[in-house]
């Protein structure tokens, strides 16, 4: 079919009584869009730069329309800026939309009259996500920016113990938190003198993460109240509970709070066919950073500073059940339960209870 172009003819009149629908496949530096009538038919298949002042110019003029694009890096702002543009957007789920993801013919602009025709017939077939505000996403950022520097930190510190033992040397057992220059003060002068600057770096970093973590207090206080409610569960801290509710974005979301836990791609995959039920993986899916933070808050639930809970009595006795990955499956199914456990606090605002069943089951056999 003939490509129209959008400069050859006045938008208004090419558009004029039109019911629209517009795939849009988001990339770096350029979008590609397609353009179908009430009909199906492609009106339009152009591109235009990655920009707010291009995406302004080429859809601010066009009445309201139903537009589909994928999950990405541009999608929040992109989203929200042809909201605020009065149009209908629908952010697929890339890993859900398999007709684009794994077709044998894949380029940008038939991946966005894929979307076009897919928006057209059946939003629901795209698996829509919803973007988070833009001051979540801001907030999100500033935890997404320390999460950066306690990886470098991390790497950086790995290196420097790796090439002090290449030396025939040791760096003296410690926290990423108290390490400095003068953890090389007993090594040789040319040793020192290598990694010097290297746990200077460190020790710098440790001064912007601490930074980080002010601003994140500072955060759940003045805008997020709710933190307080998750943070009742010892070993949830502030971290852990304002991503969690940064990421969730809205408790209603879930119709029931152990959806809390398939939402973060705790739950095992389902690929059972007639009598066979393998066991399968966790799926994986969601917040891949939100998921390590659940993990993390596991471990300490089932740790020896744990505190003595139903969760945590519920996992130990798990972890017994022997085997090579015991230990493993029980913290995975912990992070699960926390997670509903999270999602409960937030939406009925109670106070947490850590032995709440096994005091009832108390009473009960009294």
């Amino acid at each position: 079919m003939k490509k129209n172009s959008t400069m050859a003819t006045s938008r208004k009149q090419i558009f004029k009584g039109q019911k629209l629908t517009i795939g849009m496949d988001l990339g770096d530096r350029f979008t590609y869009y397609c353009i179908l009538d009430e009909a199906g038919e492609v009106m339009v298949e152009q591109k235009l730069p990655t920009t707010k002042p291009a995406i302004q110019q080429v859809f601010g003029r066009m009445p309201r329309s139903r537009v589909a694009m994928e999950t990405g890096a541009h999608s929040p702002w992109v989203s929200r800026q042809l909201t605020q543009l009065g149009h209908e957007v629908i952010v697929a789920h890339a890993r859900n939309v398999r007709l684009i993801g794994e077709s044998s013919r894949k380029d940008d602009r038939l991946d966005a009259r894929m979307l076009a025709r897919l928006a057209r017939l059946d939003p629901r077939l795209l698996s829509p996500v919803q973007h988070r505000s833009a001051e979540a996403q801001a907030h999100l950022t500033v935890i997404r920016a320390r999460a950066a520097l306690v990886g470098a930190r991390t790497m950086l510190v790995n290196a420097a113990r790796g090439l002090a033992k290449s030396y025939g040397e040791r760096l003296r057992k410690c926290g990423t938190q108290q390490v400095s220059k003068d953890l090389a003060a007993g090594f040789s002068v040319e040793l020192r003198a290598a990694l010097q600057p290297l746990l200077m770096e460190v020790a710098s970093l440790n001064e912007r993460i601490a930074e980080y973590d002010r601003r994140i207090e500072q955060i759940a206080t003045q805008v997020h109240p709710e933190v307080a409610l998750l943070k009742q569960v010892k070993g949830v801290g502030t971290l852990i509970a304002l991503t969690y509710v940064l990421t969730v974005a809205d408790p209603r979301r879930f119709r029931r709070s152990r959806d809390g836990g398939c939402y973060l791609g705790l739950r095992p995959g389902r690929r059972n066919s007639g009598s066979s039920q393998p066991q399968m993986h966790i799926s994986k899916e969601g917040d891949r950073y939100l998921r390590t933070l659940m993990v993390q808050g596991a471990h300490y639930i089932l740790g020896p500073f744990g505190q003595d809970s139903d969760l945590r009595r519920w996992g130990l006795k798990l972890s017994e059940r022997g085997g090579s990955n015991a230990k493993k499956r029980a913290v995975v199914a912990v992070a699960r339960k926390l997670s509903v456990l999270l999602h409960k606090l937030w939406v009925s605002g109670e106070v947490y209870e850590p032995l709440r069943n096994s005091s009832a089951a108390v009473g009960a056999v009294a």
